[in-house]
């Protein structure tokens, strides 16, 4: 299927769209919320891939600010220190020590233009609520403004820092017609009553940290009445969904599509 991709303005924000090249309107929608890396080459992947079964998908830029993206957080920069990470084992992600031994193999310009990109790029973990205003403006746009989503229900899915900002938006967003975590953590439990939309989770086994606070979030989803679906994948680690990463893993990758468009089929159309 042939797809239209363009790079569109919402307010003072911007972001990736992709829908089927010959439809113009009445296209359910899909909120792809970017891992911690932005909108990348691989998330303008999986918004293509979503139009090519039928829906208008739009990714936000959370690295927006005015007219571009700040200089230490420009898709070169940002794809150098994925290239850096990636050339060393997986645990050097949370391992200070490993980056600095590393980084020290480098030229001190390089070396310090790494280090500045990956503090950047970290930062919003520690300030994740403060991007739900952004994504609700852009269910908004998609539901209000966009001529080939408007009036149609919109749905959203994420991935590791967009999986926790999908279960956010789940929380804050009414209007939602649902919601697929790839990976990402669970909402404050006390929100969960807020949700009002079915939600499922796509986890891999090796995943610890993010793992730890299933149960509870399952559990919470539960005593609220809530419909949740959960699927953990053996063998599989954090980011297994992208193909890009060396933690990429196809079996649980083609298993966990096919189960997102059948959630999407059943919640938002198409």
């Amino acid at each position: 299927m042939a797809v239209h991709t363009e790079w569109v303005r919402f307010g003072a924000h911007a972001g990736f769209l992709a829908r089927p090249a010959q439809v113009t309107a009445g296209l359910p929608a899909v909120l792809v919320i970017q891992e911690i890396f932005g909108v990348s080459d691989h998330i303008e992947d999986v918004t293509r891939r979503l139009a090519q079964a039928g829906y208008a998908a739009f990714a936000p830029d959370l690295f927006w600010e005015g007219e571009s993206r700040p200089p230490a957080l420009a898709r070169e920069r940002v794809a150098e220190v994925q290239a850096f990470l990636g050339s060393l084992p997986p645990t050097a992600f949370g391992d200070e020590a490993m980056r600095n031994e590393a980084l020290a193999r480098r030229p001190a310009p390089e070396a310090a233009r790494i280090e500045a990109t990956r503090q950047a790029i970290m930062a919003p973990l520690g300030r994740l609520g403060s991007f739900v205003p952004l994504l609700r403006d852009a269910v908004r746009h998609l539901r209000d403004a966009c001529p080939a989503t408007q009036d149609q229900p919109v749905a959203c899915v994420g991935f590791c820092m967009g999986g926790g900002l999908t279960a956010l938006l789940a929380c804050e967003e009414p209007e939602l017609a649902g919601a697929a975590i790839f990976y990402g953590s669970a909402p404050p439990l006390e929100r969960v009553k807020d949700i009002a939309c079915p939600v499922i989770g796509f986890y891999g086994a090796l995943d610890a940290r993010v793992n730890a606070g299933l149960p509870a979030f399952t559990q919470a989803m539960a005593d609220a009445g809530k419909a949740f679906e959960s699927h953990v994948y053996e063998g599989a680690a954090h980011a297994f969904f992208n193909d890009d990463r060396p933690a990429y893993h196809v079996g649980a990758s083609r298993d966990a599509f096919s189960r997102l468009l059948k959630f999407l089929r059943s919640t938002a159309g198409a």
